[in-house]
């Protein structure tokens, strides 16, 4: 069942959005060789805990068998596509990360996702980087009241499809609000005006997973990570909308990423 939300209730959702921004701009601040996911993980807990809200990664309950994941943050690095763990691997000059957050605060959700760059990295993965942004902002220009679903996966797919890299098809964007999943599920692919209507009120998350090479991916034995198959890189941008007429309305933010990353910012 798809949710439309009250002016009120996405100022709310504002709220939160706003907070993962502000997250995802202190992960910017220490993201630099030699630093652990972990490490990411302890700081991203305690910025959100300190502005009196929730993350709400920590303890989602995933598929059956799997443990309930361990993190505040999703960091996945390279050929992690998404869902890494916050481990103790040690990033290194040329590594790329995929920092996916989530807030719960004042009863609504926050989800937003930054894959940034780990000291000197190599051209062709920071113009995947490009490419896979760029492809999230096509996105949202089609995320409008009276357009559809697949509008939306369509502005995806072919921008990055033209340029030479591959969509991810066994994860989606999807419906955001009271709950971090909610329906509709957004794919990064489709074919223009099919899937579910889109309407004033409604919220989504859309979220970009774009290959170096092929799509085809691999779930790791945590029940979580999932990698590409060819250990290709994976980058990951991710924006949380309220649906509009003319124009979506992006309710989260990488302005804090930008203002500490300035002309490093991809």
């Amino acid at each position: 069942m798809i949710f439309l939300k009250t002016d009120e209730e996405i100022e709310l959702m504002r709220e939160a959005n706003r907070l993962v921004g502000m997250t995802l701009g202190e992960m910017a601040k220490h993201i630099k060789p030699g630093v652990t996911p972990a490490q990411l993980d302890k700081i991203a807990k305690e910025f959100i805990q300190d502005h009196g809200a929730r993350p709400s990664f920590l303890g989602y309950k995933g598929a059956p068998g799997a443990v309930d994941f361990p993190g505040a943050i999703c960091a996945s690095v390279n050929e992690q596509v998404v869902h890494g763990f916050p481990t103790d691997y040690v990033l290194k000059d040329g590594d790329i990360i995929s920092v996916d957050c989530g807030t719960e605060k004042n009863g609504f959700c926050g989800d937003s996702a930054y894959t940034f760059c780990v000291g000197e990295v190599a051209e062709d993965v920071k113009a995947l980087l490009r490419a896979t942004k760029e492809a999230l902002y096509k996105g949202i220009e089609k995320a409008v009241d009276g357009n559809r679903i697949g509008d939306i996966g369509d502005a995806v797919q072919t921008y990055c499809e033209k340029r030479g890299y591959s969509v991810v098809r066994e994860l989606v964007g999807h419906g955001i609000g009271r709950k971090m999943h909610e329906a509709p599920e957004v794919p990064n692919y489709g074919r223009r005006g099919t899937g579910p209507l889109l309407k004033k009120g409604m919220c989504i998350a859309i979220e970009p997973m774009i290959n170096m090479g092929s799509k085809n991916v691999v779930f790791e034995s945590d029940g979580w990570t999932i990698r590409t198959r060819d250990r290709k890189p994976s980058a990951h941008f991710e924006h949380t909308v309220a649906i509009r007429q003319g124009k979506a309305d992006i309710l989260s933010t990488f302005e804090f990423v930008e203002a500490v990353l300035g002309n490093n910012a991809i």
